[in-house]
C-alpha cells in the first residue's frame, strides 16, 4: 500500500463523505479513520465501511465505545429525546467528541508521516456544537502541533459552506452518487426519518441546491 498523503476523519455521513471526495481530488493517496463511540445511529459505521470500499479508500475503525459510559447525550443514549432548546446546546452534543477524534487521527497521521488531516465540521449549518467552530479547530491544531512537534494541518473545507454549497461541490466533483450510500438520520433510520434535525438540515440543503437526494431516491426505488 502506498503511503497516504492525507487522512479523513470519516463517519459515513454527508459532510465527511464530501470531505473524502475533496481530499481524494487534492491528494494522490488518502486513508480514512472512523470511530465507534457507541452511537445510537450505528448504521453510519456500516455506511462508512461500504463507502470506503466503494471509493477504494483504506479505512481504520477505532473503538471508543467507552465514551457512552462517560457522557449523557442523545447520540449515545437511545432512550434520550433529540431536542434543541434555544440558548442551550442540543441534546445530541457529545462533549469532547471532535477533540478526541482529531487528536487520535493526528496521532495516527504522525505515525504514518502524514501532515494533512480533513474533517467535515462547519459553522454555517452547524447545530450549535462548540467543537465545530473555526476557533476551536484552529486552537486544537496549534495544540497538537506543539504537543507532537509536528506540522499537522487540520483542513476544514466545509467550515463556511452551507449544506447546499457542499452538495454543489460534490456535483462539481462528479461524486454526487456517493451520497446514496451516506447516513444522516440521528435515529438510525434508513430511509431517513425526515423529522430529526439532521434529516431536516439535509433535506433543506438539497432543496436549496435544486437537486434530488440520491439517498432518498435509492431507498425509495
Amino acid at each position: 500500500m502506498n503511503k497516504p498523503n492525507a487522512i479523513v476523519v470519516f463517519s459515513g455521513g454527508q459532510d465527511s463523505t464530501t470531505c473524502l471526495a475533496i481530499a481524494k481530488a487534492n491528494h494522490e493517496t488518502v486513508q480514512a479513520i472512523a470511530f465507534d463511540y457507541g452511537q445510537r445511529h450505528r448504521i453510519e459505521l456500516d455506511q462508512a465501511r461500504y463507502l470506503a470500499d466503494y471509493t477504494q479508500t483504506p479505512l481504520k475503525v477505532v473503538d471508543l465505545s467507552f465514551m457512552a459510559n462517560l457522557t449523557q447525550n442523545a447520540l449515545t443514549d437511545s432512550t434520550a429525546d433529540i431536542v434543541h432548546h434555544e440558548g442551550q446546546l442540543p441534546s445530541t452534543f457529545v462533549p469532547g467528541r471532535n477533540q478526541l477524534f482529531l487528536s487520535i487521527a493526528a496521532s495516527w497521521a504522525y505515525q504514518l508521516g502524514v501532515t494533512h488531516l480533513y474533517t467535515g465540521v462547519c459553522e454555517a449549518d452547524y447545530a450549535g456544537y462548540p467543537d465545530c467552530r473555526y476557533n476551536f479547530i484552529q486552537s486544537l491544531e496549534h495544540s497538537i502541533q506543539l504537543g507532537m512537534e509536528y506540522p499537522i494541518q487540520i483542513h476544514t473545507p466545509l467550515m463556511n459552506k452551507t449544506k447546499a454549497e457542499s452538495i454543489q461541490i460534490m456535483q462539481q466533483l462528479g461524486c454526487l452518487d456517493w451520497y446514496s450510500h451516506t447516513h444522516t438520520c440521528y435515529h438510525g433510520h434508513r430511509p431517513p426519518c425526515g423529522t430529526c434535525p439532521a434529516c431536516q438540515l439535509r433535506a433543506a440543503g438539497f432543496a436549496k441546491a435544486g437537486l434530488d437526494d440520491p439517498l432518498v431516491s435509492i431507498v425509495n426505488s
